[in-house]
């Protein structure tokens, strides 16, 4: 008998969107875009839905493996938090879409939700879970690493869309030496995106003549944030942002800055990219991967040395030359992604070759 992703034609998909409640971010961003109910069509998607955080507990640790037990011919597709343990009964049928693999790699980085609900839940899906699907190549190798040889993990990179209504900008804000050059960074404020270090390399190009401002979107988080306390009078701090009220924010800005620890793809490094606008990342392979040639890489934690790097590299014209490179980038990103997609396609109709290719689409 063939197992459940072999059966030919349309199924039944029960989609968790548990988590989706309140803000949007990268996360909730690939859920709704990535695995809408329309882009899974044919198929007979089934959102299963939460008002609240013990509601969203109760139905991935009992609510969905129930429904495994009821529905035996139906997938059952994880796109945001892991599945939880008892869905190991269905565990043929189970589809885990997988971030990053920061709940194993940064326990010290966690918020104590993380840590007591999402890490072990996470651990032990990772083993059980059969049908894995990564957002990077990046992240396929560290999901690759912890995950039994029988396991399939595949790239399923998102297409990138223009989230912040960005394409009819003409690139960069103008800049002229002499005028602050105004750095974006978006993002929640916790340990993992590591601020401290963004605003170390702020400091330093004030340090050295060039005068310089750190614009930070994103809502306060967990942890524990000196700058928070004390903020810089070069920081501008704007909470969580609507999409139209960052699209005005981005558009009087020079280039977005990220100094994360980790990330497994780092979602609005490509979106503001429809923008043109340049960014600056840590030099890590999943910023080689996903940026490519386009961005300018540092070493965040030589917060000098970046500074000079960066400064250097707006002598030299690295504003006026990124809106070609960065739309460059997010349109090759975007081609791999739908490449992607439809080998997701070909698979969820029980196409057996669909993922037959080692290296390119299969990690491992």
């Amino acid at each position: 008998m063939r197992s459940a992703p072999e059966r030919q034609g349309a199924r039944r998909i029960y989609l968790d969107r548990t988590h989706l409640r309140g803000h949007v971010t990268g996360i909730e961003r690939i859920t709704l875009d990535l695995f809408a109910p329309d882009r899974l069509a044919p198929h007979d998607v089934r959102p299963v839905t939460s008002g609240s955080l013990p509601g969203m507990i109760a139905q991935q640790q009992f609510g969905l493996p129930l429904r495994t037990l009821a529905d035996r011919d139906a997938l059952f597709l994880f796109p945001g938090f892991p599945p939880g343990p008892l869905c190991a009964v269905a565990a043929e049928r189970c589809l885990f879409y997988v971030h990053d693999t920061f709940l194993l790699d940064r326990p010290e980085d966690l918020s104590l939700k993380s840590r007591l609900y999402m890490s072990p839940s996470f651990a032990r899906a990772l083993r059980w879970c059969p049908n894995l699907f990564v957002n990077s190549r990046t992240t396929g190798h560290a999901v690759r690493a912890v995950s039994p040889p029988h396991a399939r993990v595949a790239l399923l990179r998102p297409s990138v869309r223009d989230a912040f209504g960005l394409a009819d900008l003409p690139g960069p804000a103008s800049y002229d030496p002499g005028m602050p050059l105004r750095l974006l960074a978006i993002g929640t404020i916790e340990p993992r995106k590591d601020y401290a270090a963004s605003l170390a390399l702020v400091a330093a190009l004030n340090r050295a003549g060039m005068p310089a401002e750190l614009h930070l979107v994103g809502r306060v988080g967990w942890g524990r944030h000196a700058f928070l306390d004390d903020p810089p009078p070069y920081l501008h701090r704007y909470g969580y942002l609507a999409d139209a009220e960052l699209r005005a924010l981005a558009g009087s800005c020079h280039l977005l800055l990220s100094t994360s620890k980790a990330e497994g793809l780092g979602l609005p490094l490509l979106e503001v990219q429809h923008g043109g606008l340049p960014v600056v990342a840590p030099d890590a392979p999943v910023f080689r991967e996903v940026l490519d040639a386009s961005a300018l890489l540092i070493r965040p934690e030589d917060p000098e040395a970046a500074a000079a790097a960066l400064a250097a590299w707006v002598g030299e014209g690295g504003l006026t030359r990124s809106a070609a490179e960065s739309r460059g980038n997010v349109a090759r990103w975007n081609a791999a992604a739908s490449e992607d997609k439809e080998r997701f396609g070909r698979f969820l109709a029980g196409d057996p070759d669909a993922y037959a290719e080692p290296g390119t689409t299969r990690i491992g």
